[in-house]
Order: structure tokens, then sequence, then C-alpha cells
């Protein structure tokens, strides 16, 4: 286990839940010392390990025991059979407001929340600036800091608790729900922040119902229903698992793919075509390609989100793009229409591949139309002229030995 940030063996924990409590010594008596309670599985017989340097995520419904399995990692609960190991510091972001006074201020729960999670006061003094501006200097609300935390959004409050947490420096970092409370700059900063963490060889743990935010930062999911553990596997395998699941809805799309939603608008179509906007059958590596989708709406959408992906056969998702991470989305949509998805040099290697489409809410938390895996195109050999792998990266060989380059791409 010399790899491992994380083993959890064969975990179970139950609670009682109370219909009555003796609330005095004469109810005591009158009941003989008992009170009615009946026990609630929150986990059951779980196991799992946690590779060093990767993300992992736990999704599942509410009530899966997903965040039951994320306190028994950070020690805050322990199992009533099996065993817990964590290796290496350890910092948690497990609820709002976890670890902070709403009577003192930012400032003041910074130190406290700091020292909570083992930091010398030499230490915080340290990361103080570094901390602040992580979580408010994009809002431009530093001047916030030394006001009682009471009165900050849920918003604020996350944005510095998470901030005190990555400072840690911690090798496993537990993050629950909090992180969708945030605006969608301080998202995508702790995106960028999971990769760091990740590129410098921490592990994170990840509990979400933004399977979005899973499927995009996430090495590896498990799936929990009712304190059992479903499912275990990649992001794209185990998160189709979960919507099988939870959507009652899904249904055949065409020969290969599945298609969910919650309705009120959907994706009619989407079409190929080459550079100069003309339908296609096949693109070749290289050329330049446009994706044009269709859609119809039932009633007036506001501010929605259209999400590509491109997956191969076997169901890896090599490419995704969505309208909100790039600064595209629409005040309102209405009626029906269409958008296009343009890519000036398409670099999949020669094979065939699958596109999925959905509409989303802004929150990318509500699908209104999944269409996964419906549309199939093929690519063709083009320039460069490179065939292995999933993706070429465009590169050329150069050195004095070497013959002139007999090939150029317009």
């Amino acid at each position: 286990m010399e790899d491992a940030a994380v083993v959890v063996d064969d975990v179970s924990k139950v609670f009682r839940l109370y219909h009555e409590r003796n609330q005095s010594l004469k109810a005591a008596v009158m009941r003989r010392g008992r009170a009615k309670y009946t026990e609630l599985q929150a986990l059951d017989h779980v196991s799992f390990t946690v590779p060093k340097g990767k993300t992992f995520g736990i999704i599942g419904h509410n009530g899966s025991g997903k965040s039951t399995m994320l306190k028994c990692l950070a020690r805050i609960l322990r199992p009533d059979t099996g065993t817990v190991s964590t290796f290496g510091k350890v910092s948690a972001l497990l609820e709002l407001g976890a670890g902070f006074h709403p009577e003192l201020s930012g400032r003041d729960n910074v130190y406290l929340n700091g020292s909570i999670l083992g930091l010398s006061r030499k230490q915080i003094d340290a990361r103080y600036d570094e901390i602040v501006s992580f979580a408010f200097a994009d809002s431009g609300q530093e001047d916030r800091i030394d006001t009682p935390v009471k009165n900050y959004s849920s918003g604020m409050y996350v944005k510095l608790g998470f901030s005190v947490a990555i400072n840690v420096d911690p090798d496993l970092l537990l993050v629950d729900e909090v992180l969708t409370v945030g605006d969608e700059a301080f998202q995508r900063k702790c995106a960028d922040k999971f990769l760091e963490l990740k590129d410098s060889g921490k592990t994170v743990v990840i509990v979400s119902h933004a399977l979005g935010t899973v499927r995009d930062l996430c090495d590896e999911v498990a799936l929990l229903d009712h304190g059992k553990l479903i499912a275990i596997g990649t992001p794209d395998e185990v998160i189709d698992t979960y919507m099988g699941g939870v959507e009652t809805n899904v249904r055949r799309d065409g020969e290969y793919g599945s298609r969910w939603g919650e309705g009120g608008a959907e994706i009619n179509r989407i079409e190929v075509l080459n550079g100069g906007l003309e339908p296609i059958e096949r693109i070749s590596l290289g050329q330049a390609a446009v994706f044009r989708i269709h859609y119809r709406c039932e009633r007036p959408v506001p501010k929605p989100v259209f999400k590509i992906e491109f997956h191969t056969l076997n169901g890896m998702t090599v490419a995704a793009g969505n309208t909100r991470f790039h600064d595209r989305v629409p005040d309102m949509i209405d009626g029906e229409g269409s958008l296009e998805y343009h890519v000036p040099n398409l670099l999949l290697t020669p094979g065939r591949y699958d596109v999925s489409v959905t509409l989303f809410d802004y929150e990318m938390l509500h699908p209104y139309d999944c269409r996964h895996r419906f549309h199939r195109f093929e690519v063709t050999g083009g320039l460069p002229p490179d065939v292995d792998g999933v993706v070429s990266l465009d590169g050329t060989f150069h050195g004095s030995m070497l013959p002139q380059q007999t090939w150029y791409r317009t």
C-alpha cells in the first residue's frame, strides 16, 4: 500500500434515529430506560483505495452515504466496523462554516481555522496574504476580512474556508459539496488549484452532485447508493451508471446512444460540416470542422449552457467544451435555433468517434436534454501524418541530419 493515499477496508456505519428521547428521569423510569429508535445503515461494507496523486470523486443521490464516508476519512466519525487508513497530512472542507466562529472576523477565523488544521501562528502569518488573496482578490472583497463572518454570504464562507484548507499544504484534501456555492470565477480557480495539487503529487477526494465537474477533474469515481458501493471506475463509466439509475426517462437514442433530461427544451440534431459549411461524412486529420447543433425550446430558457463532448468508441472522453466556460452564455433562448462549434484544425487521429450534446441550466446541474453519444463520425488520415494514439500534437521533427520535410498543411 505504499502508493495509496487512502485505504478504506470493509467500512460500515450505523446511525440511530430516535423517535422519542427520554427528556427526564421520570420518562426514563416509565419507559424502563429505553428510547425508541430505528437504525440507519449509512455505510454498508464499503472498500476502496485511492492512489497517491490522484483526484477521486464520490457521487450518489442524497442520503447515499457520501458525506458520511468523507467524515470517516477526516476522522470526524469512527466506523462501526472496518478500517480507514490515510497517509500524510489531511485537510478537509466538509460543510459550510465548519471550523469558523460566526462572531469572529474573517481575519480571526483564518487564524482559528488554520490552528485547527495544524498550522502555527507563525505559519499562518507567512501565508495570510495568500489566503486572503485567493479567497477575495477576484471579487474585490478583501476589505471584508475584518467583518464578522456571520455577515458573510455562503459563497464568501466557502471561499475563505477553501483558501485556508489548501494553504495548509495538505497531502490529502477532502472536499464536500460546498464548492458549488462559489461563483463561476471561484469555481474555475478551484479547478485550476485541483490540477496544481495533482501536478505536485497531492491527493484530492471530492464529494459532489456536479457531475460535469467530477467528469472533468477526477481520475476515478466511486458510486454509493444507500450506503453500498455500486461501482468504481473511470468518470465516464460510473457517471453513466449513475445517470442510468437516476434518470427514470433514460431511453435509447439511435443505434448506440442514450438520452435523458428534464424537458422543456431539446437538442434536435447535429450536423458535421467542413470549413466551408458544407455537410461532410468524413473529416481528414488537420481539416477544419464545424459542428452545428440544432435545438428547440417549448418555453423561454434563461441562461442556457450548451456542452459538446467527443468520445472514442470505448467511451473515453477525449475533448469537451461548453458555452459557460467560453463566456458565451446567451441571456435567453426560445423557439428553434442553432449554434456552431468551430474547430480550426481537427487533430483527432484516424478512427470513428461519438459526439454528445447536452443543454443545461446555467449551474449545469439540471439537463433539459442530454443526447449521449448520439452521433458518430469518422476521421481519416491527413496532415500531420499521425495515426497512433487519440490526438495528434501537430508536432514536427527538426534536426540537421534530417531530410527536408515534404508535406505542409495549408
